[in-house]
């Protein structure tokens, strides 16, 4: 049986169930949770058609395809409408997919497949693995029906592993060069006051803690051009509310690093089951030349080493920065998925060309720094 969610109150009472499943599946990463999801559903879904799929058996869920339905957009190169995973956009959700129980993909991917083909809308699945995405599956259901599918890798996400290290052992990991720039920024903080990196503990001290962080990370970017990641307005919204919720969780590592008295840098992220996320940071121009953001990177991944994390994932974006700290590295990308009608040939040619666009705009950015760098 196949139920097909369209309304929010429906999405909001699937909460348990999909709280219940994620537990259950090998898609439970935070990008994926109910919370942030529905989240973004709430501020970010710009006039998208709710279309959760569930699949039940025996009245309990065994799959979810969290769906929505692009409209019709002008800005596009052909425009049509188009399913696509909730999540996708600005919001900087990493590893989309589809949540199917454990021991139930093949039965679970066959109902979603039967219903796709009805619906002959093309599928545009962004930020998904490549190479271990459920979506995977999906499209290889579908490609004997007629359905022409592509993967395109469209950027990376660096990462840690934290399994059997502590903080002297994963130091001694890092370029010697880095190592002693670490070492030597940390003395010098040390050197005009105490240096702490506070965990907000309360909800007045995360309000405050995202205003600032989000007011310093847009100050420095106004001068560059902007950025998205707190624009537009809903943007903000969206992170107010989520970041409660994650303190709510447990979730929630939004910290301050401090040098005596002074709030000097900002660090986002987040804890959910055995991986810390990097998400965003933000320093005192004021204290630059100190480098407080690479020592406020450093104590995080520190927090997450004594925590017991076993993955510091520093999510997408291949930023020089990145790699002075990570070794190692995941590809996400673009799973399209066209029906075999014209107007599927025709989408897809226009999503080569698109693809085209986006490996060009690739090329222009390779070997830009980051906030951290």
């Amino acid at each position: 049986m196949i139920e097909s969610i369209t309304t929010r109150d429906g999405f909001e009472r699937l909460g348990d169930e999909w709280r219940e499943l994620q537990g259950r599946s090998a898609s439970n990463g935070l990008f994926l949770t109910w919370e942030w999801l529905f989240t973004w559903w709430k501020h970010l879904s710009a006039g998208r058609r709710l279309m959760i799929l569930v699949v039940r058996r025996g009245g309990k869920p065994t799959a979810i395809a969290p769906f929505t339905v692009r409209p019709v957009s002008a800005s596009r190169l052909l425009p049509f409408r188009a399913v696509e995973l909730l999540g996708s956009g600005c919001a900087g959700s990493d590893y989309l997919d589809l949540i199917l129980e454990n021991g139930s993909e093949t039965e679970a991917i066959r109902e979603i497949a039967g219903h796709l083909q009805g619906l002959r809308l093309p599928l545009e699945l962004p930020q998904v693995l490549l190479d271990s995405s459920s979506a995977g599956l999906l499209a290889a259901s579908l490609t004997p029906m007629g359905w022409r599918a592509t993967a395109t890798p469209t950027n990376v996400c660096p990462f840690i592993p934290l399994a059997g290290l502590d903080w002297q052992a994963y130091v001694s990991t890092l370029g010697s060069s880095h190592r002693a720039n670490l070492h030597r920024r940390i003395r010098g903080l040390q050197r005009i006051g105490q240096v702490r990196f506070d965990a907000v503990r309360t909800d007045a001290e995360r309000r405050d803690a995202l205003d600032r962080l989000i007011a310093l990370h847009n100050a420095r970017w106004r001068e560059r051009g902007g950025s998205d990641a707190f624009h537009p307005r809903e943007m903000i919204l969206f992170h107010q509310e989520f970041s409660g919720l994650a303190l709510r969780n447990g979730w929630l590592r939004l910290s301050v690093l401090r040098v005596g008295p002074d709030p000097v840098a900002y660090f986002y992220g987040f804890r959910h089951g055995s991986i810390h996320y990097f998400y965003q940071s933000a320093f005192d121009p004021a204290w630059n030349d100190r480098s407080v953001g690479l020592v406020a990177m450093g104590s995080a991944i520190r927090s997450a080493l004594d925590e017991g994390a076993l993955k510091f994932d520093l999510l997408h974006g291949g930023e020089r920065y990145k790699y002075l700290w990570a070794r190692q590295e995941l590809a996400i990308g673009r799973m399209e998925i066209h029906p075999p009608l014209l107007r599927g040939w025709i989408t897809g040619g226009a999503a080569d060309l698109a693809r085209a666009a986006r490996a060009m705009g690739r090329d222009l950015l390779r070997g830009a720094g980051g906030p951290l760098a």
